[in-house]
């Protein structure tokens, strides 16, 4: 496999200090190499947490709901989204949870330099869980990649929204 190598943490950080906007998914522990992958994510005050979080059975979809809070700032529109299978977050400085479940980080955002890094413990925007052919209509992942995506490009336009911690 090919790891990250402290040369690649080093180029990364350079290019995100430097303006660049980095988007990091992990996922759950038996289904990703998180050892190396944190030593990217640290440089910006996140760690993927060696863990499962949101374990769903079979397809009880209540089991892997996230709830948004009014307001959100990634997700003005969605209210409810799906995440299943996850690991969670640990948050220090620069970073700050964006996202929380039962007290379990699940985004997170560190502003670091000119740019920006957000995190989130699952690659939780794939065809299965926004197409609208598996999950529930009550559940708003289609509009939540719709903001992310939003969110991606005014940081990167230089039009920086504050993160601040969830709630």
């Amino acid at each position: 496999p090919n790891l990250i190598r402290s040369s690649h943490v080093q180029a990364i950080s350079d290019w995100v200090k430097n303006g660049g906007v980095l988007v990091l998914m992990g996922n759950d522990s038996g289904n990703a190499e998180l050892s190396n992958f944190n030593n990217l994510a640290s440089k910006f005050g996140i760690r993927f947490n060696e863990d499962n979080f949101n374990m769903v059975k079979n397809n009880n979809f209540p089991e892997g709901e996230v709830s948004v809070p009014d307001g959100h700032v990634l997700f003005p529109s969605a209210k409810k989204l799906f995440i299943k299978e996850l690991a969670t977050l640990n948050v220090k400085f620069p970073a700050v949870a964006v996202l929380t479940k039962e007290g379990k980080n699940i985004f997170a955002v560190s502003s670091y330099g000119k740019g920006t890094v957000i995190a989130v413990g699952d690659p939780w925007i794939y065809n299965e869980y926004i197409d609208g052919r598996k999950l529930p209509g009550e559940y708003d992942n289609y509009q939540a990649a719709t903001d992310l995506v939003k969110w991606l490009i005014a940081q990167s336009n230089g039009r920086k929204q504050k993160a601040t911690a969830a709630r």
